[in-house]
């Protein structure tokens, strides 16, 4: 990755440096230069001694000067020319890439560090201690965002989302793997779950309409404190996983409204089975068909109003009672009565949750 950040910058710096420029790294290749010709040759140079002076080098019409890096790694600049402007430009040089690269390896450890942090791959006691090290702050307001991709295209979702959040060290986009990219994001203690949707479904937006790249969004548990990530991770995953079953028309899933649908989530499938066997003592679901179930699910939408449920079924109200009587019938259970309704609804999610077979996290 350094050699690629670096070429970039060589590229753009090259344009208001009217000389060849390039970067030499300890095995004295040259991984990046203005003339394009002479990446990956070794340049004649001697690289220790280079470093041991500590000066400029002037040699083939070059000028050098090597620069350090936090993870001991030395490099060496070169500019085109052996006069007075070569050596300023390379001492110049030498100081930006210097710090442009401490700037990227600290924001890639940074990174690195979140992602352990939300994979609990990092055991609590050290957390603090690489925090301190990194200088992250660990007692900031953060939420996780987990971004899943319905379907893989070859557009880099992972660079268009660091587009969006180019606050690198504030917000930090993690890939986790094919499909999921977490968003870790700082926020203000005093924003609401109608905010963070929001911005969810503005990332929905974005890359349904500009890179026709179609995803679901779970949002995580607002936090503070840096250990508490990881809960916030999980529980964007398990919104991601119960929306899956539950709500699969909706693409933002919010952990804090996920109700009675966390509940059966968690629940062991042959509790499900039994409960099931339990409330349909005289059929399985199964024995519904499909315009039923769909009377049902609109008698519920419509709060168990008969009225209004056959006027926006279009059909008699005595044609819904009808319906009504023959599920009493078929099942036990009269849904025009309130503890009858919650009872069927609760068994209509845990069949819907069996059949689903999701995976737990």
């Amino acid at each position: 990755m350094s050699n690629i950040l670096f070429q970039d910058l060589v590229l753009e710096m090259s344009e208001t440096v009217d000389r060849v420029i390039g970067i030499v790294d300890e095995t004295n290749t040259i991984i990046s230069c203005s003339d394009l010709s002479k990446i990956d040759t070794t340049a004649d140079i001697d690289f220790q001694d280079l470093f041991v002076s500590g000066d400029t080098v002037v040699r083939d019409g070059y000028t050098y000067k090597g620069f350090y890096t936090e993870q001991a790694v030395n490099y060496v600049v070169f500019v085109e020319g052996n006069d007075a402007t070569a050596s300023k430009y390379v001492s110049l040089l030498a100081i930006s890439f210097s710090s442009i690269k401490k700037f990227y390896d600290e924001t890639h450890d940074r990174a690195n560090f979140i992602k352990n942090v939300i994979m609990d791959n990092i055991l609590p006691g050290d957390i603090y201690l690489k925090a301190r090290e990194l200088r992250f702050n660990t007692e900031t307001t953060r939420v996780v965002l987990l971004i899943r991709l319905l379907r893989n295209n070859d557009i880099s979702v992972y660079e268009i989302l660091r587009n969006i959040f180019p606050e690198k060290n504030k917000d930090f986009v993690i890939n986790i793997n094919e499909t999921d990219i977490a968003l870790v994001k700082e926020i203000n203690d005093d924003i609401e779950d109608k905010d963070l949707e929001k911005l969810a479904r503005s990332i929905v937006d974005t890359l349904s309409s500009e890179f026709y790249t179609h995803s679901v969004v779970g949002i995580g548990t607002i936090v503070t404190g840096v250990r508490e990530l990881a809960k916030s991770f999980k529980e964007a995953h398990v919104a991601l996983e119960v929306g899956k079953v539950f709500d699969t028309e909706k693409p933002i899933v919010n952990c804090s409204s996920l109700g009675i649908a966390r509940l059966i989530y968690n629940l062991p499938t042959t509790l499900c089975q039994t409960f099931l066997s339990e409330v349909f003592k005289r059929g399985s679901i199964e024995s519904l068909d499909q315009e039923t179930l769909f009377t049902i699910q609109r008698f519920f939408d419509n709060n168990l109003n008969v009225s209004e449920t056959s006027r926006k079924l279009f059909v008699h109200r005595n044609t819904l009672v009808y319906r009504l009587d023959k599920i009493k019938k078929l099942t036990g259970l009269d849904l025009r009565e309130f503890d009858h309704a919650i009872v069927f609804k609760i068994a209509l999610m845990v069949n819907k949750y069996l059949n689903a077979n999701p995976v737990k996290f």
